[in-house]
Parts: C-alpha cells; structure tokens; sequence
C-alpha cells in the first residue's frame, strides 16, 4: 500500500514514483539521442509522450516537472549536438517554458473532455499537449528570432518564416505518433487506477 502524503503542496508516493519512471524515460531519451529525430536544420522530438502520459495520468504539476527534464535536455542536446540555430535552444524561454505547458495543457483538455468519453478526452489532450510544444517553441522563435535565426541559416526572412511553417505541419506527425503511443497507455493506466 503506498503511503499518501496529504499535506498540500506536497506530492504523494504514486505521484513521485510517475514522476520518477518518466523522468527517467526522458532521460534516457534524451542522453541517448533517440528522443531527438533530426529533421534539418531542426530535430522533431518523441520527448514529449512521457510529459503527456504524466501530466494526464497525475496532473498538471507531474506533467510540468516532466516537461522541465524534457527542457534541460533540450538544452543539453543543443549544446552536445550543435547546429546553425543552436543558440536559440540555449534559452530557457524557448528550450524549457513550452515543454512544461505539454503536461498543464494536456490535462485541463483531457479534464474537459474525459466526462463525455475517456478516450476522446485522451486523444484531444494528447493532441492539444503536443500541438502546445510545436506551435509554443515555434511561435517563440518567431517572435524571439526570426531574424537571427534566418541570418544563422543564410536565407531570407520569407523563407525563414515559410521553414517554420512547414515544422509546423511536421507537428501533425509529431501529435499523430503521441496519439498512437499514449492512448493506449494512458487507458490502461487510468483502468490500473481504479
């Protein structure tokens, strides 16, 4: 029997425990590159399942701590693996700030949704969870940098703006894969609960 710790503001055993496992998978992920899939001049990610699968099993604040691993290892990456646009991976703002919201959001849109069908509520936050790293991280290098990051690659701000564009359509492969691996581990989760 796990010991539930009912101060407020503290965590209870089982939520330390997700914390803990997913951490670690994203760890894993993340010190071994295969969270990271190159698609220059960018890397698409898969880090971002085990902060969906947390903040929607255990909450928004599981998920955010999830999400700040996922960030420190994007900024690990940057720094171990440089690229042209290295430096905008460097800055917490962009590296770290959307891939906590992947757990907040993932669970209000699942909270929302889950009392009309568990599985559509699983899919939706799912997708609104990975849409919140795709469109957070790009729409700050747009408003950040956008020209330094066109000047970095050597093309013009068009085109700078139309590259981002198309990490955004990649980000409907990115939301379909987190679908097809958290629904089915979210439902079963969510079962082993009850």
């Amino acid at each position: 029997m796990t010991e539930r710790i009912s101060t407020r503001g503290k965590f209870k055993t089982r939520q330390m425990t997700i914390i803990g496992m997913l951490s670690a998978v994203t760890i894993i992920l993340g010190a071994t590159g295969l969270g990271f899939i190159p698609i220059p001049p960018f890397k698409t990610t898969i880090m971002h399942i085990p902060v969906i699968i947390g903040g929607i099993v255990e909450g928004p604040v599981v998920g955010a701590f999830i999400g700040l691993m996922f960030g420190i290892f994007s900024i690990v990456q940057a720094i171990n693996t440089p690229t042209p646009v290295t430096f905008i991976f460097l800055n917490p703002i962009i590296a770290i700030l959307p891939r906590m919201l992947i757990g907040v959001t993932s669970y209000y849109v699942y909270k929302l949704i889950c009392k009309k069908s568990q599985g559509f509520g699983v899919i939706a936050g799912t997708i609104v969870g990975s849409f919140t790293n795709t469109l957070g991280v790009l729409g700050l290098i747009y408003i950040i940098y956008i020209n330094a990051y066109a000047n970095a690659l050597h093309i013009s701000y068009k085109a700078a703006v139309n590259t981002l564009l198309a990490l955004v359509l990649n980000g409907f492969i990115s939301a379909g894969t987190a679908v097809i691996i958290c629904l089915p581990i979210i439902v079963s989760l969510k079962k082993l609960r009850k």
